[in-house]
């Protein structure tokens, strides 16, 4: 079922890294363009998912370079890989605290904290990559320059990965069951009360709450398929099974793209973009689109974080 992977079968990993990663740089970049050309996206909660993004794009940018021969670029594709990757699962953990500080704890104080949110993720990210470098003995895991060939190694990358990810899934998974239960909690309140303007607000925010319930299952599908591979190749080293290479490596080279499109596509974005196109389509053609009405409500639309924050200075 396992064994050494071909050159044939390196060059499909690559080439799916490579497909993979190029959807997530252009997604993520995409994200940081938008934040840099529209300064009404500039608001703090916004401001997260642009550092997000941002790590996103050059932890794919690290990952194009695809595989790399030994020695120096072998070295620094792995470590800059690290480096982002753990920044980018790490700045989810500090959006899914913001939104818990201000929605559950209705504290106001968010925009205090990005000094120590930057600290925090930079700080960390900076700190398992060094210890990453212990026992370290660089090899090839399919299309990466990525991984590491000595059992010790091998478990160090575990400690300095893995079991950080799937901590951040775990209270990024806890905190929006919290913030989702308040939410749920203050709608039958409304309902009971009758109070319509209330029950209005609250099914707003419940709307714009229901898409980040799933924001865990983003990294556990972009990173689930990796954890078993890192698993299977610590019990049964030099067995590697080639559908489950091209699982890890496709899913976690898409973790941009998916966060881009979870985090970044909200309404605010989307109302930024269809204001300037606005501006360059002719009004003849406006008239073409049925769903014309549709961006204009996006004004409408509440963005949950932005506007608790606002609302509350």
């Amino acid at each position: 079922m396992g064994g050494t992977l071909t050159a044939h079968d390196r060059r499909v990993l690559m080439a799916v890294n490579a497909g993979a990663s190029s959807l997530s740089f252009v997604g993520s970049g995409f994200i940081v363009l938008c934040y840099v050309l529209f300064k009404e996206l500039r608001k703090f909660s916004f401001k997260l998912v642009f550092y997000l993004a941002l790590s996103d794009m050059l932890c794919s940018f690290s990952s194009m370079v695809g595989d790399p021969s030994k020695g120096f670029f072998c070295y620094a594709q792995g470590y800059s890989t690290h480096f982002f990757c753990v920044a980018s699962f790490l700045w989810t953990t500090t959006i899914a605290f913001t939104l818990h500080r201000t929605v559950v704890r209705h504290k106001t104080d968010v925009e205090d904290l990005e000094a120590m949110f930057h600290l925090y993720v930079w700080g960390t990210s900076l700190v398992m990559t060094v210890i990453r470098s212990f026992g370290n003995n660089h090899g090839h895991l399919g299309a990466w320059c990525w991984t590491q060939t000595g059992r010790t190694g091998k478990a160090i990358h575990f400690i300095t990965f893995y079991i950080p990810l799937w901590g951040a899934i775990l209270y990024n998974g806890f905190t929006y069951f919290q913030v989702i239960r308040m939410l749920n909690n203050a709608t039958r309140m409304a309902v009971g009360m009758s109070d319509r303007a209330y029950q209005s607000d609250a099914r707003a925010d419940m709307k714009a709450v229901n898409r980040w319930g799933y924001y865990p299952l983003i990294l556990i599908g972009a990173w689930a398929f990796g954890t078993i591979n890192r698993i299977h190749d610590f019990i049964e080293p030099g067995h590697n099974i080639f559908w489950l290479s091209v699982l890890d490596i496709g899913t976690a080279s898409l973790m941009g793209l998916f966060n881009s499109i979870a985090y970044g596509l909200n309404s605010s974005v989307r109302r930024a973009i269809y204001e300037r196109l606005e501006l360059f389509w002719p009004e003849k053609l406006q008239r073409w689109f049925p769903n014309n009405t549709k961006y204009r409500n996006l004004q409408q639309e509440s963005e949950l974080v932005s506007l608790k924050i606002q609302d509350q200075q």
